[in-house]
């Protein structure tokens, strides 16, 4: 394990941007504590359904907001009041805005009385939160996951929890440029093309390959666009069997310890009719193999040291520009032109298809 400071990332210990921290079961009425980016943190919904995010310690006396279950305000069902919180030691109540609005046993709230919060949006099934080190609204949108949530004939996705890894986020997005693992990791075969091309905050792996389970038979190609918008989650098209949507998230625990989900959206049908129980079983079976596929790259990361200057050849693909493009959120927003202009364009690692000049 090794940290972001060890890698040279830049001046922050976590990176800006959208991060999952949970599918949409983990937000209910009673506040649930969980941890992120180094924080305590606590998660609840209001009395109107809307998750919120917002520090875990009581600015009064530190107390934990969801750490306790002996305290009349939480025994009498009382901790969630409208969308605000109230703390269980003294009944401070804290608006989703974070500002104390009420104090039990006080007309005086001091303008100190706050708590830390933090944008949520709940989309696709899952919970997104903004992290900004320098504490910034969102400069970018959450992504739609290519519009298929809801659109007929796709089935949604559900999440398979990968574990916590020891394992730096930046070593995860290194896959992006890592042609040589497609082979003994994945079982890719007959390739065509591999390519990447950074835009701004996106980054885009172009992979075309046959594959030894999720290609129907010889000589049929699996062509993929997987990109990142952001340092938070991997988002993949893929035309195969069916057509699909693969969704991969790395949030940060720790410095240097990453939370990882996978997810697959199914398209089993045209649209024109209501989902079977064989739909739902081959999409199942095509998540699973997706699943297994991924989870042959965790296994990869759950068990390697920390590689701070890879021993890479020209062939590997072209890690030096994905942990450039990277460091981009580990830095002030006034420097992401600076590391997006130094990688942008495209990078052709092999090109095999017909009338191309390297065929």
């Amino acid at each position: 394990m090794a940290t972001s400071r060890e890698y040279g990332l830049g001046d922050f210990d976590f990176p800006r941007g959208w991060f999952m921290i949970g599918p949409s079961g983990d937000a209910g009425r009673v506040p649930a504590p969980i941890r992120y980016f180094g924080k305590d943190l606590v998660l609840y919904r209001g009395e109107s359904g809307t998750a919120y995010v917002v520090d875990a310690y009581c600015p009064h006396m530190g107390a934990h907001l969801a750490r306790n279950t002996t305290s009349y305000i939480v025994r009498d069902g009382e901790q969630i009041d409208g969308e605000s919180i109230r703390c269980p030691f003294h009944g401070w109540r804290f608006g989703p805005d974070g500002v104390c609005n009420a104090i039990p046993y006080s007309d005086f709230i001091p303008k100190a009385a706050r708590l830390q919060t933090y944008p949520v949006i709940e989309r696709a099934g899952i919970i997104w939160m903004w992290h900004d080190p320098e504490g910034l609204e969102p400069d970018v949108e959450l992504a739609n996951f290519g519009g298929h949530h809801g659109e007929p004939g796709w089935l949604e996705w559900k999440i398979d929890y990968m574990g916590d890894l020891p394992c730096h986020g930046i070593e995860i997005v290194d896959n992006m440029a890592d042609f040589g693992h497609f082979i003994p990791i994945h079982g890719a075969k007959d390739w065509q093309y591999f390519a990447n091309e950074f835009i701004g905050n996106a980054v885009h792996q172009y992979y075309s390959a046959g594959h030894r389970t999720l290609t129907a038979s010889d000589g049929d190609q699996l062509a993929l666009d997987t990109w990142y918008e952001g340092p938070g989650f991997l988002q993949s098209e893929m035309a195969g069997a069916f057509d699909s949507f693969i969704m991969i998230a790395n949030t940060p625990v720790e410095n240097g310890v990453t939370r990882s989900w996978h997810a697959l959206m199914v398209k089993v049908h045209d649209g024109s009719r209501e989902f079977t129980d064989e739909d739902r079983a081959n999409a199942l079976l095509y998540q699973e193999g997706s699943r297994l596929a991924f989870a042959q790259d965790v296994e990869i990361w759950a068990n390697k040291r920390a590689s701070i200057n890879p021993l890479a050849v020209p062939a590997d693909g072209p890690y030096a520009k994905v942990r450039t493009w990277y460091r981009q959120f580990y830095n002030p927003r006034d420097r992401v032109a600076e590391f997006q202009n130094r990688v942008n364009g495209l990078v052709v690692t092999l090109d095999k298809r017909p009338g191309t000049r390297a065929a």
